[in-house]
């Protein structure tokens, strides 16, 4: 019996945002791929013209998929304002792709993700790939953002399915 509904993991960026749509299997950590890349905006445009490129095509991408909840990268410290300031715009202009289409949004430290998946809080992203390629025993054929989102995607159900049975447990 499958323990959540489909997922999209998102990982983002203003100029590259990782998506990932996964869905439980019928089986324990058996997790089904439907959809996963990254969304590139244009290059050397204005912020506005980026944050707009990234919303219309996860717009698309949301619409094309059907996900029902939303797992994305929380905010965490950045050493340069400008840079934090800048995700802040692309993970608004996501959580309002995710408003407009219904979906509910859980967010997930870098840490946490890295944690839950390697073991390790600290673990570097070719880690974090290496392990999302093993979970979903395949090879994938993707870049780092993308295995980001993934990664973000099999967090979210799994922390479903773990307070599922914490809950049966009461």
């Amino acid at each position: 019996m499958p323990f959540g509904p489909r997922v999209l993991g998102l990982d983002p960026g203003s100029h590259h945002t990782g998506y990932a749509v996964v869905e439980p299997g019928s089986r324990p950590n058996d997790f089904r791929l439907l959809a996963a890349g990254t969304i590139h905006a244009p290059a050397k445009k204005p912020l506005n013209t980026r944050l707009l490129a990234i919303f219309e095509k996860l717009t698309q991408i949301i619409g094309r998929t059907s996900p029902v909840e939303m797992a994305v990268e929380g905010i965490f410290t950045y050493k340069n304002a400008r840079t934090a300031l800048i995700l802040g715009h692309a993970r608004g202009v996501a959580l309002l792709a995710s408003s407009l289409s219904g979906l509910e949004v859980f967010e997930y430290t870098p840490t946490s993700v890295k944690k839950a998946l390697v073991g390790n809080g600290r673990a570097t992203k070719e880690q974090v790939r290496a392990m999302t390629i093993q979970i979903l025993g395949k090879p994938l054929d993707l870049g780092l953002d993308a295995t980001d989102a993934l990664a973000l995607a099999i967090t979210h159900l799994n922390t479903r399915k773990i307070n599922a049975m914490l809950e049966r447990c009461k």
